[in-house]
């Protein structure tokens, strides 16, 4: 009777973790749907509001200067909070900032709810990757992240794409209105479904900071916005480099797009399996395999059907590094990982930022826009250099 007790509690373990966890999926789906949306709803924005469409493109700065500084910030604010308690208050704050979005009279307060969106959401974006890989056994650490970090695949997908049509159709405040309503569908199941346990805090600032001391977290962070900044340089510009040297129409774009989408969904799964199995040298091996995709994209490029199958390998292996990036800094932020997790994401947001700039410097006043996947490739390959150094730290 008792080993059948035990059998029965193991056998609903299983399926409680994989609701919980597809729980925190559509957290991060609504979260960042919100995050992506906005490029779609620009003009309609802008029109609404009377402001220039330049204007209207702050509101994506706002978004991602709060993601950048309310990250590390709020999460060194909160050290003392409960942990259940602070995930839901953070959603719902995010759930407000869209209804106050949504019911904006002027582009101040517009302004004003996307920055504090993007305040809450680093924090609970990082908290709910540690939730998710503190529900599931040593080893599978990975495969846990990389569930969460679907949503981000799904938002790119069919989340920005969504809020887009319903913005064109109802206008721009009822894009925001359909977000605040799926986040608060999330919130109902996050409070009855997510268990939140195991999830260390110091209680103090003093605690959190001493995580920094870490070289080996330092290192984890480097490995993330640099092995990330090649791609993500790649990223921004696809439009013109799609239209200007593959010859591409700019009709086919989003389509090209939903391809890479698509192959980033993919890679992300697939990346986090294979961390789980090896993580250091997944990561070596899949960033080696996105410079050399990088590369070939550049040399490639101007053939239409090479570069539409490139945009599906580079999307899978730009996303496939990601879990395993997430699975080493909660590996080296033991103490504080809710603050590690941040700190990565603010890392990430910098990069893209950095890149989008040095991108333009390449496009304008170095060799041209063409070079701009193998330059990206080089980046990423002193990205692959630094995972092997962080590799071989470990292995002395």
């Amino acid at each position: 009777m008792d080993t059948h007790t035990v059998e029965t509690a193991d056998d609903r373990r299983e399926p409680s973790t994989l609701r919980s966890t597809l729980t925190l999926t559509l957290c991060a789906f609504a979260v960042t749907t919100a995050e992506f949306v906005i490029a779609g709803i620009l003009p309609q924005v802008a029109a609404g509001l009377s402001v220039s469409i330049p204007s209207a493109g702050h509101l994506v700065t706002a978004y991602a200067v709060g993601m950048i500084v309310g990250g590390p910030v709020l999460t060194l604010l909160t050290v003392g909070i409960a942990r259940k308690p602070l995930i839901v208050t953070l959603l719902a704050v995010f759930i407000i900032g869209n209804l106050v979005a949504a019911a904006a009279t002027n582009y101040f307060t517009l302004l004003a709810a996307r920055f504090v969106s993007g305040i809450v959401v680093s924090t609970f974006f990082a908290m709910a990757v540690v939730v998710a890989a503190s529900l599931v056994a040593p080893g599978k650490q990975a495969s846990a992240v990389a569930k969460v970090a679907l949503g981000f695949n799904l938002a790119m997908i069919l989340g920005a794409p969504l809020g887009t049509l319903i913005g064109q159709q109802f206008g721009w405040r009822a894009t925001f209105l359909a977000i605040a309503v799926l986040a608060t569908v999330a919130l109902a199941l996050l409070v009855k479904l997510v268990p939140v346990r195991g999830v260390p805090t110091t209680g103090s600032v003093a605690g959190e900071l001493r995580v920094l001391k870490s070289r080996d977290l330092l290192l984890a962070l480097a490995m993330t916005a640099v092995g990330n900044a090649g791609v993500l340089m790649v990223f921004v510009y696809l439009a013109p480099l799609l239209t200007g040297i593959g010859g591409f129409a700019a009709e086919t774009v989003p389509v090209l797009i939903l391809i890479y989408g698509v192959g980033a969904a993919f890679g992300n799964l697939a990346g986090g399996w294979l961390s789980d199995r090896a993580l250091m040298p997944s990561i070596i091996g899949l960033l080696a395999s996105l410079a050399a995709a990088l590369a070939l994209f550049w040399f490639a490029g101007q053939l239409q059907p090479a570069a539409a199958v490139m945009m599906f390998v580079v999307g899978a292996l730009a996303f496939s590094v990601i879990p395993g990036m997430q699975t080493r800094v909660l590996v080296t932020a033991k103490a504080a990982p809710t603050l590690g997790i941040a700190l990565n994401a603010s890392g990430f947001q910098i990069a893209a930022a950095f890149a989008a700039w040095t991108g333009g410097q390449v496009i304008d006043s170095g060799p041209g826009l063409a070079s701009l996947p193998l330059v990206g490739a080089c980046v990423t390959l002193v990205g692959t250099l630094l995972a092997l150094v962080v590799s071989i730290r470990d292995a002395r």
